[in-house]
């Protein structure tokens, strides 16, 4: 189950495995981040990966009530998606334009390790039996240009959307019930017509 840090704890993870498995083209760790487009332009990132929606999961949302002791019964975790923008930056140092784009256009990261487990897992996930699935979420083209619209004064950048699902919250409410002692029965005895 996750902590009030899983959202973060995402973030890291997608991080360092962005950093592991593209190290040959972005040899700067640093230049690997979990930032907004804005920020990125700024700072001379090459990767900027940005958390722009947290919905609820739909197919998660009616879970029963764990118990977690003889006596009390524990709400069942909250279960997020998380939706992702990668974009890449091609470095100022490359000159010619077909080059930049062929840059920008290597990704293929998050397919090749769909699913977060295990080892991969970074802080607050790290150690638990938790499985997160990384897909590309499909966005319009109508919806990605409103999306580049909301960061001033910067032009639209191709951009692949992710969603990571399911990451869970634990809840804090604990409800306290008591044993079953007794029980009643009341019966009645049908009889048959003559």
């Amino acid at each position: 189950m996750g902590a009030d840090t899983a959202i973060a704890d995402v973030g890291s993870t997608m991080i360092k495995l962005l950093r592991d498995k593209m190290s040959d083209l972005v040899p700067q760790g640093s230049s690997i981040a979990l930032i907004s487009p804005v920020d990125a332009e700024a700072k001379d990132v090459r990767l900027a990966l940005f958390l722009y929606g947290v919905m609820e999961n739909a197919y998660m949302k009616n879970q029963e009530m764990s118990a977690i002791g003889p006596n009390q019964l524990q709400q069942p975790p909250l279960v997020l998606e998380l939706y992702y923008l990668l974009t890449a930056y091609a470095p100022q140092q490359i000159p010619d334009a077909s080059d930049m784009t062929l840059y920008e256009h290597r990704l293929s990261i998050f397919y090749d390790n769909a699913v977060l487990s295990g080892s991969m897992l970074q802080a607050g996930l790290a150690g638990q039996d938790d499985v997160q699935r990384i897909t590309m979420h499909p966005i319009s083209l109508d919806d990605l240009t409103k999306l580049w619209t909301t960061f001033p004064n910067l032009q639209y950048k191709p951009s692949v959307s992710y969603m990571v699902t399911p990451v869970t919250i634990d809840s804090k409410l604990v409800t306290t019930t008591g044993r079953v002692v007794s029980r009643e029965l009341d019966y009645q005895q049908i009889e048959e017509a003559p």
